[in-house]
């Protein structure tokens, strides 16, 4: 199989890009490395049926030329800004690299051919549900932040695309997504913070902010199995786990893994329920449609989280990788 992965050098591609090539598939994979580091990416160059460009999925026209060259038989849309604290300073990030690039990415499966796409969603569509665990079919949805607003709108966007043009589409609405190779979020923040001053911690919102935390291996291979099993012309599942952790049981966990005296650490926190403007401060999501399916995950939020700690310290001992 030919595969096209989006954000090729960002968290979640750089997960899935090794799972794909073992099994011997050809992998075309394109960043801007906005978020994405150059070094996650370096491992595959050496590896033939790996091929690389860099450039911004804003350009319609290198898409196409993109696809053309690579000729997919599945696109893996995984690019976007998931700083969403990021897209609160610059109203039109999300739309742009979201939104705008989504159809692009649509657009040019429409040109060349391309005719099944597995797409990155997000929970946090659901903005403040008042039905918790929240099932796919809630609504109206009513999102709190822009990247949020702009993955609605890519969901929109897509089954439009498979209506329109055949164009069979699998999108993911996760929960809290850890593991190695991270850019952002809690545990790789907490990480870097303790590293720069032991002393003190900063966490953001007042600690109490609960989410479910679905390791990396479990999300890739319920994506996989979402693909493999669900055949309908648009597929739609929530991805997550059934348990939450909270932001304060990362922060003393990050802090006793990385063997620091908690009794020497001052939690500094911001106050308020909320980490920023437009964070969803409790998320539980409705997963008995994927259980259904035939998936469960190997791994609890508590374990998930726990165990990312550990690989985020390892992986940045001597500082943050580029």
């Amino acid at each position: 199989m030919r595969v096209l992965v989006t954000g090729a050098a960002g968290f979640i591609a750089t997960n899935l890009i090794p799972r794909l090539l073992e099994r011997g598939e050809e992998v075309f994979g394109v960043d801007n490395f906005f978020l994405g580091k150059r070094a996650y990416i370096e491992p595959f160059l050496s590896d033939k049926r790996f091929h690389f460009e860099e450039f911004d999925l804003l350009d319609l026209d290198r898409v196409v030329k993109l696809l053309e060259k690579a000729r997919p038989d599945l696109v893996w849309h995984l690019a976007a800004n998931s700083d969403i604290s990021y897209g609160t300073k610059y109203t039109d990030f999300d739309l742009k690299g979201g939104t705008i690039v989504t159809y692009n990415v649509l657009e040019a499966m429409r040109r060349v051919g391309t005719k099944q796409i597995i797409f990155s969603s997000s929970g946090a569509i659901y903005g403040e549900p008042t039905v918790m665990p929240t099932p796919e079919n809630y609504g109206p949805l009513f999102p709190i932040s822009l990247y949020a607003a702009t993955k609605v709108a890519c969901e929109t966007l897509m089954t439009a695309f498979a209506h329109g043009y055949d164009i069979r589409c699998w999108m993911y609405r996760f929960g809290n997504v850890v593991g190695p190779n991270s850019t952002h979020g809690a545990i790789h923040d907490f990480v870097l913070r303790l590293r720069e001053n032991p002393r003190e911690l900063t966490v953001l919102g007042d600690g109490t902010q609960a989410k479910p935390y679905v390791y990396i291996d479990d999300c890739l291979e319920g994506m996989e199995f979402g693909y493999n099993k669900a055949k309908e012309l648009v597929n739609c599942y929530n991805l997550a786990v059934d348990d939450q952790t909270t932001v304060t049981e990362i922060a003393e966990w990050t802090i006793e893994t990385m063997g620091i005296d908690r009794r020497k650490v001052e939690l500094k926190y911001t106050g308020g329920s909320r980490g920023w403007r437009g964070d969803v401060p409790q998320v539980q999501l409705d997963t008995r449609r994927m259980t259904q399916l035939g998936w469960t995950p190997k791994l609890s939020s508590r374990e998930s989280v726990r165990r990312t700690i550990r690989e985020v310290a390892e992986q940045f001992r001597n500082g943050p990788l580029t």
